[in-house]
C-alpha cells in the first residue's frame, strides 16, 4: 500500500525533500513506515527516539496502523527559549 509522507525542518533537510510517497506492506503502522525511511535515508536515525508523527492531520504513536492513501508526517523535536 501507499502513503504520502511529510517531513518538516531538520527532517526535511537530511531526506533531501518536504514530501514523499512510500509503499509498505499491509499491516504496516507509522513505525514501519518511519523505519522504511531510515533505511533509505541513514541520517534519520538520530531523531528515532525524539520524532513526533501524525496521521492525517491527528497527532498518533507509532504504533497505530496506516491504511493506503494516508498521509504520514514526522516532526523532529523543537526547542525554545
Amino acid at each position: 500500500m501507499r502513503v504520502r509522507v511529510r517531513l518538516f525542518a531538520r527532517l526535511r533537510d537530511l531526506a533531501g525533500g518536504a514530501e514523499m510517497d512510500q509503499v509498505v506492506p499491509e499491516g504496516a503502522t507509522i513505525a514501519t513506515v518511519w523505519d522504511t525511511l531510515v533505511s533509505q535515508h541513514p541520517a534519520l536515525a538520530d531523531y528515532s527516539r525524539a520524532v513526533s508523527c501524525a496521521r492525517n492531520d491527528d497527532f498518533a504513536r507509532m504504533q497505530i496502523s496506516v491504511s493506503d492513501g494516508d498521509e504520514i508526517a514526522f516532526l523532529p523535536p523543537v526547542s525554545g527559549g
